[in-house]
């Protein structure tokens, strides 16, 4: 089926070999210590979101446990990439098992399909909050937020399973060499000895689907959100409802836009798009939103701040208190 090229080989191989950025080899310092400096702020700012709201029963609320799940998942996204990728920049080391590169590729899509159920349960809270305030402690009910986040985490696995499955059983039998810097699910079909499209085509259209209908349904909330401030008599009450929205909404931005941005430019290849811009722009994707995050939440949300603090005072105080 096949073919005469492809049959000199069908064995499995042992590993694959990642290049980090091609093209920009001069720069992998530069990059690994820019990346370094990334996770290192995306760890220590998602840690205390979820120690601050974890410790602090005042913030016990439906949108900070969202909030603190959507940290963790952060964590676990960068953490799956982030300290490979500055191996490779740094040292050079740049061999990854076949089963470790698939699991990585799998927790990569399974992270980023949680987190845009996540922003879409976010935005379903902040509607129920400023629409239908005297309803929110009995809508919100804790059986709903967990029987909300099995949904979110079914949805996305039965949504990235197909695509692991059918990129893991292409037959490779050419090089191994990935011109990515990490597992990312076009750049291993493609070196396939079968033709690739149709585990693409899930991709491109399934996640499509997958966030084309989240946008849609938070686009709704947002209108009825804003049309309910707008209705509001009280200034004060308008911008504190703003504030609280404007973080989401500035977190929602900084992973739809640069998300779908790196899906279409791995389409459109590298005629149209060079493959350097490609990977850089699909490894920023996976550790710009868990820095900055933290710092848009934090800075937004003056009850997360305070939590934040009250968390951080004893320490802090303590260990001024030993110096002196």
């Amino acid at each position: 089926i096949l073919g005469p090229a492809y049959n000199h080989t069908m064995e499995t191989p042992a590993s694959f070999i990642l290049v980090g950025i091609p093209g920009l080899q001069s720069s992998h310092l530069w990059l690994a210590i820019s990346l370094s400096t990334m996770y290192i702020i995306a760890l220590l700012g998602n840690t205390l979101i979820v120690t601050a709201i974890w410790m602090n029963f005042t913030l016990h609320k439906p949108m900070y446990c969202f909030l603190c799940v959507l940290a963790a998942v952060d964590m676990g996204m960068a953490s799956s990439v982030v300290p490979k990728m500055v191996t490779i920049f740094c040292s050079g080391d740049s061999s990854i098992s076949f089963n470790a590169c698939f699991t990585q590729m799998f927790f990569v899509h399974l992270a980023t399909a949680i987190e845009t159920g996540l922003l879409l349960a976010m935005a379903f809270d902040r509607y129920v909050a400023i629409c239908k305030p005297l309803h929110y402690e009995s809508i919100l009910r804790p059986q709903v937020m967990l029987g909300m986040s099995v949904t979110i985490a079914i949805r996305a696995i039965i949504a990235i399973t197909p695509l692991s499955w059918m990129v893991s059983h292409l037959p490779f039998c050419g090089s191994n060499v990935v011109l990515h810097s990490y597992c990312e699910h076009l750049a291993l079909a493609r070196l396939a000895c079968a033709d690739p499209m149709p585990s693409s085509l899930y991709s491109l259209i399934g996640s499509s689907i997958m966030v084309g209908s989240d946008v849609a349904f938070i686009a709704a909330f947002y209108f009825l959100i804003l049309r309910a401030v707008f209705g509001l008599s009280s200034k004060n009450a308008q911008l504190k409802a703003l504030s609280t929205c404007g973080s989401h909404m500035g977190v929602m931005a900084l992973y739809y836009l640069p998300g779908m941005a790196s899906i279409y430019v791995a389409w459109l290849g590298q005629d149209v798009v060079p493959l350097h811009t490609q990977v850089l722009l699909s490894d920023l994707y996976l550790i710009i939103p868990a820095t900055l995050n933290p710092i848009i939440y934090s800075m937004r949300t003056k009850r997360l701040l305070e939590g934040i603090w009250s968390y951080l005072k004893p320490f802090l105080f303590h260990h001024s208190n030993l110096g002196s």
